[in-house]
């Protein structure tokens, strides 16, 4: 089995303008860092801007659109796990974060995915479990477990934590454990017997 560290890709899924995610990704980033058994890459998609219009199959996109699609495809195909971080729009995930899945293939495949949701009432589950299924398609195993926020901006202080914070922690630190598993199985069986889709 590899000794390399476990390699985790926390992506962030909003591009809005005056987004709350940051807020939610720094302290579950923070929580990693305190679990402290990945390396941790932020893969914030506001600063990888792929357009909506995907090239023919089989064509290649314009130069600086590949740029940037090799700059996401690079980064998550380093990762051996991943925690997706998306609020819910219209009760389903935001189309900054369908594109980005819809740019990438094989950087999923046989990886663990964990959701982190927020948004009003449903505390953002009906992305979650949307994104769920499209991960499916892209044949990642998705964790059962779902760290949600009901309106997150009343459950976070302006320090950046929840205000509550025993409770989330200790969701987090569970996901964390069930990622951390998979993500060292799932990286010994692909250096065992590579996927084949």
């Amino acid at each position: 089995m590899s000794q390399t560290p476990l390699h985790l890709a926390v992506v962030v899924g909003s591009v809005r303008e005056g987004r709350f995610g940051p807020t939610v990704v720094n302290w579950f980033a923070e929580q990693v860092t305190q679990y402290g058994r990945f390396t941790t890459d932020v893969v914030d998609l506001a600063e990888l801007p792929l357009p909506v219009v995907l090239p023919r199959f089989g064509d290649d996109p314009a130069p600086e659109v590949a740029a940037v699609a090799k700059r996401l495809s690079e980064r998550l195909a380093a990762a051996d796990a991943f925690v997706v971080v998306t609020p819910e729009y219209n009760h389903s995930l935001p189309a900054s974060l369908k594109n980005a899945l819809d740019w990438s293939d094989a950087e999923w495949q046989a990886k663990p995915v964990a959701l982190v949701a927020y948004g009003g009432r449903s505390g953002g589950i009906r992305a979650a479990e949307h994104t769920r299924q499209i991960l499916s398609a892209l044949e990642a195993v998705t964790i059962r477990e779902v760290l949600t926020f009901q309106f997150p901006r009343e459950v976070f202080g302006d320090d950046g934590s929840p205000k509550d914070p025993e409770s989330y922690a200790a969701t987090a630190k569970e996901i964390l454990r069930q990622l951390e598993w998979w993500a060292g199985v799932l990286r010994e069986g692909r250096e065992q017997r590579p996927y084949v889709a």
